[in-house]
């Protein structure tokens, strides 16, 4: 037996021997990246190693991170996230990168090698790998993510999953609905007896008569009356339970002429003048036979509630204005230009590219045809009925600016509120099919809110120590409909939004009888997105209302509204505004009978001048009473592009330290710092044996404080800070990314498109 020695090894290792003591070899921890998540939501897909694009000129900015699908909002996570920027708005339900699912009009998805793209919807196969996903946003964002480095497969189920979850079935499924159902029994103890009292709700809902009552006394219509004729909603499903109506009209009558009117929506009131006119809406009478006889009976009843028995005026909207499908068509184009096409062309091109969208235009029709329903009201004493087929969608338009270019009340905040409460969620707009939340209709969308707002805005602008609100607080609220926590945008009338709402408390346990504002509160409840702090940015420093401090000339002065019953004809716009004039012949929507469009350039006296033009004339010549009555400029050279709306996310329009923002940044300023004084002379301490009298050292607390930007001190410099932009108080940063490709399969589908991506248009392209 031989005996075999072993061999010796020949490889000589030259690494370091392994390092076993654990203690010296603890790497640093990898962060995790967890959303942050409401009661109620849940994570149902991510991926990782995403990219998030910054700006489509370079990636050097651009965000690593996760890419998160919950059942409310589409979240990306930075792996290191840079430091909170100032110009922001701290939304204490949205991070800096969510996205509500609501919010997503178009979800695509994209991949370059393949030279393939795909609009996604609910339920549909995807099948190539993405190396893009590309969320058109219907605040006019577009957020553009990139799959390099993460997992295909992954990648693929995420964006699905976005797809899918953006598209409800059901309006029950929308994420608002279960976490309002889970915030009720998590905010318990904090509710008084179990229920919380609407004393704290400043808003009035007009879901109670009480709300109707206060509003006939404000407006001293003593010749109407709530009614409760469609209480649990007996007579008319897209009408209040309670409604205001002529004393002189019986509740047996109305149930008889709902029959014979569209949906059975008979007569609503909306509004008296001092001088005893009143503002009413109606639908139309759907049976010929029985129209004269009865319009007449509705005719006289109004006549019989005005103190002079003056004749009633009927202005039939869908006759003399753009119709939904109109104004839908304007808005994709004026979005089209604003946001996806590049700013290449000069700016003469650019402008009058807005101006053939005829978003602008149209805005202009509303504020005209509102000041003719004006004159008639205030210049020729008489009420006015608003006509359109259903009564749900010009009307609440129209009757909305007519009010507030009459009624002062309504250009305060609360006061606005109210105004959309009443004449647009209580009355009926469709809501839920206009906004399109469920994705369903799309022949049914249009922006007649947007719209509106877009009117509030040019009087804002013409006037702007009217409105006690900002531009911000409109843009902020436009941007609230596509959020679905909140009651106010998600229904198309009180019975339908009862109805969920009763199966909703049913299925979360909460108790029968609980009032629901409660449990599923309006959007008015601004303390629940922003903090109080960023809720001053909603505080107009210049508005001129009720015991409002203004500076004028550089003297501080208190402006105390008088009566209501003293505004009248004979308070005047300015004279600033008077020398650019309204032009004849320039209006481009023809419409039969427009007082507005036949005045005058130099407003001067005329030879055979009309009743109409001479109130209008006479308006425009005299300094305005900012308590007063109110009459927008609306020709082309008046009416201008929202800018902070439809440019926030723009790049190219965002202007360091520059537009309306730099003089709000100094107005705030100086306004906080004479309340500030005004509160030390309230505080200050007489003189009294053996002290020397001393103001108070501070001013109100700073969660009191009214004003955003604080009184500055003497070291602060005197140019305005640096994250002041015109785009204030948001960003453009990572929210409006075009992809700038060029000369890969799919640049000319990326760069060449002129419309907003439409589903219909891509549908011969989707492999």
């Amino acid at each position: 037996m031989f005996s075999v020695k072993p061999m010796k090894p020949t490889f000589k290792c030259y690494l370091p021997p392994v390092q076993t003591d654990v203690k010296k070899n603890i790497e640093p921890p990898i962060k995790k990246l967890e959303p942050k998540l409401l009661p109620g939501e849940i994570v149902v897909n991510e991926v990782n190693f995403v990219r998030k694009c910054i700006s489509a000129e370079s990636n050097q900015d651009d965000l690593w991170g996760k890419l998160i699908c919950t059942n409310f909002k589409v979240s990306f996570i930075p792996q290191e996230a840079p430091p909170k920027q100032k110009s922001q708005l701290s939304h204490l339900l949205l991070g800096e990168h969510d996205i509500p699912l609501t919010c997503l009009e178009q979800v695509v998805t994209v991949n370059d090698t393949k030279g393939k793209k795909k609009v996604l919807g609910s339920n549909q196969k995807l099948k190539f790998n993405p190396t893009e996903l590309i969320l058109y946003c219907k605040d006019l964002r577009i957020i553009r993510f990139c799959f390099d480095e993460a997992g295909p497969e992954s990648a693929r189920k995420v964006c699905l999953a976005i797809a899918h979850y953006s598209h409800p079935a059901d309006l029950q499924l929308l994420f608002g609905f279960e976490y309002q159902g889970r915030r009720y029994h998590e905010s318990k103890g904090e509710r008084v007896n179990g229920s919380t009292p609407r004393g704290g709700m400043q808003t009035p809902i007009f879901d109670r008569p009480s709300d109707w009552d206060r509003e006939i006394k404000r407006t001293g219509a003593s010749e109407w009356r709530v009614c409760s004729v469609n209480e649990s909603y007996a007579v008319s499903p897209s009408l209040p339970e309670y409604i205001v109506v002529p004393v002189s009209l019986a509740d047996q009558d109305l149930k008889q002429f709902s029959t014979f009117f569209t949906d059975r929506r008979i007569p609503l009131w909306c509004w008296n003048h001092p001088n005893g006119s009143a503002l009413v809406r109606m639908a139309c009478v759907v049976d010929p036979i029985q129209q004269r006889k009865i319009e007449q009976r509705i005719f006289t009843a109004i006549t019989k509630s005005h103190p002079q028995r003056s004749e009633v005026i009927r202005s039939e909207l869908d006759k003399c204005l753009p119709n939904i499908q109109d104004i839908q068509s304007a808005f994709v184009k004026v979005r089209q230009i604003c946001v996806l096409d590049p700013f290449e062309e000069s700016e003469e091109r650019w402008l009058s590219s807005i101006d053939n969208s005829r978003w602008l235009e149209y805005v202009r029709a509303f504020l005209k045809h509102a000041a003719d329903i004006v004159y008639y009201m205030e210049g020729k004493n008489v009420s006015v009925i608003l006509q359109e087929e259903e009564d749900r969608d010009l009307n609440c338009v129209v009757s909305s600016l007519v009010q507030l270019m009459l009624d002062p009340h309504y250009r305060s905040l609360i006061g606005f509120q109210s105004l959309v409460q009443k004449e647009w969620v209580m009355a009926g707009h469709r809501f839920l099919d206009r906004c399109n939340h469920l994705k369903k209709n799309y022949k049914e969308e249009s922006p007649l809110f947007m719209l509106f707002l877009d009117c509030v805005w040019q009087m804002m602008n013409q006037y702007p120590a009217t409105f006690e609100f900002t531009e911000a607080y409109l843009t902020v609220l436009s941007d609230s409909m596509w959020i679905p926590l909140f009651s106010t945008f998600l229904f198309s009338s009180s019975k339908q939004r009862a109805q969920h709402l009763m199966d909703f408390a049913k299925n979360k346990a909460i108790p029968q009888g609980e009032d629901q504002v409660v449990y599923f509160p309006p959007v008015w409840e601004w303390s629940q997105q922003f903090s109080i702090k960023d809720q001053t940015l909603f505080n107009n420093p210049m508005y001129v209302g009720k015991g409002a401090a203004c500076v004028q000339n550089g003297e501080v002065k208190t402006f105390r509204r008088t009566k209501q019953k003293t505004y009248s004809s004979t308070l005047r716009g300015t004279a600033t505004l008077m020398r650019n004039g309204l032009k004849e012949g320039e209006e481009t929507l023809v419409r039969r009978g427009s007082l507005m469009s036949e005045l005058k350039s130099d407003f001067s006296a005329v030879k055979d001048e009309s009743p109409s033009e001479r109130f209008f004339r006479d308006w425009f010549s005299r300094p305005a009473d900012q308590q007063g009555l109110l009459i927008p400029l609306s020709m082309p050279s008046h009416v201008a592009l929202w800018k902070l709306f439809f440019l926030r996310w723009v790049p190219e329009a965002c202007i360091t330290r520059g537009g309306s923002i730099t003089a709000y940044h100094k107005l705030s300023q100086l306004v906080d710092e004479i309340e500030i004084l005004q509160s030390q002379l309230r505080q200050y301490k007489g003189p009294s044996p053996g002290n020397t009298p001393l103001p108070s050292p501070s001013g109100p607390p700073s969660d009191q404080r009214r004003m955003y930007f604080k009184a500055s001190s003497p070291d602060d410099p005197p140019t305005p800070p640096d994250f002041l932009t015109s785009s204030f108080p948001f960003t453009p940063s990572g929210n409006l990314c075009r992809r700038s490709v060029y000369g890969t399969p799919i640049s000319k589908f990326l760069n060449g498109a002129r419309i907003w991506l439409s589903t219909e248009t891509l549908a011969n392209d989707t492999v």
